[in-house]
């Protein structure tokens, strides 16, 4: 049997912890942007990241990601300081700023880390009964 590449591994991590980020608060199949509050269904939403995907040591963090419309997470490149203060509003007044530290942390995750986490978040969607 082969095995599977990190590559995918990862590509298959995000795509289920999106699916779950965009829908973990929605209702109806309905959620709302945190930085310009449009409210679309759930599969026109983004997985948006207040810091970069590329440190992984919070690409996977429920708090740095939040639910983006295509606007704010691409052709505004995040709207981070909305996303930010929404942050901060949410849950703690240091909260982007310890994102922002906990960013720079190196972290090393296995196969088999990313794996579970895959897991893990396949069962978080089967608990909003999505499919």
């Amino acid at each position: 049997m082969k095995k599977t590449s990190r590559k995918k591994i990862v590509e298959n991590l995000d795509r289920v912890f999106s699916q779950y980020i965009r829908n973990r608060f929605a209702k109806n199949g309905l959620a709302t942007c945190v930085t310009c509050d449009s409210t679309k269904e759930v599969k026109q939403l983004q997985c948006g990241h207040f810091m970069s995907r590329k440190h992984y040591s919070t690409r996977w963090d429920e708090t740095n990601c939040q639910v983006q419309c295509y606007t704010c997470n691409v052709m505004q490149y995040g709207q981070q300081y909305r996303f930010g203060l929404y942050l901060n509003a949410t849950y703690g007044p240091d909260t982007a700023e310890d994102l922002h530290i906990k960013s720079k942390q190196m972290v090393k995750l296995s196969d088999a880390d990313l794996e579970i986490m895959i897991e893990t978040y396949k069962k978080k969607l089967i608990d909003l009964d999505i499919k």
